[in-house]
């Protein structure tokens, strides 16, 4: 019900775009966000956008290097990741919450994706 997609291996200092479609419940009541996995590391809250576009940011690692973003009408949310460093390399999943977004969306999700890895090479 939630397809990532968009990851890939780039250097450091570039940048990706991911992309998740959701199906099967109603897009607009939900919010939606990301979370991240590297190996032998616990989930990791990245960012959060509800349907009114409010977006809660979880991560001071990511913070003014990534941007989540939300499009409707495809039923679909984004994040833009730029000045990517090895320490972003992870399995990246978006997830989705009724309503709004809560204290720790990797606690709480309704609804999450199989993941798109992301490795940036040094």
């Amino acid at each position: 019900q939630l397809q990532a997609s968009g990851g890939g291996t780039v250097q450091t200092g570039g940048s990706l775009r991911l992309s998740c479609v959701a199906s099967g419940f109603t897009f607009d009541n939900y919010a939606l966000g990301w979370f991240r996995q590297a190996p032998g590391k616990k989930r990791e809250a990245i960012t959060c956008i509800t349907n009114s576009n409010a977006i809660t940011n979880y991560s001071d690692s990511v913070k003014d290097r990534f941007t989540i973003s939300r499009d409707n009408a495809k039923n679909t949310i984004y994040l833009q990741m730029n000045d990517l460093t090895p320490e972003d390399t992870a399995v990246y999943h978006c997830a989705a919450e009724y309503d709004y977004c809560s204290a720790n969306i990797v606690e709480s999700y309704d609804y999450r994706g199989q993941g798109t890895q992301v490795t940036v090479s040094s």
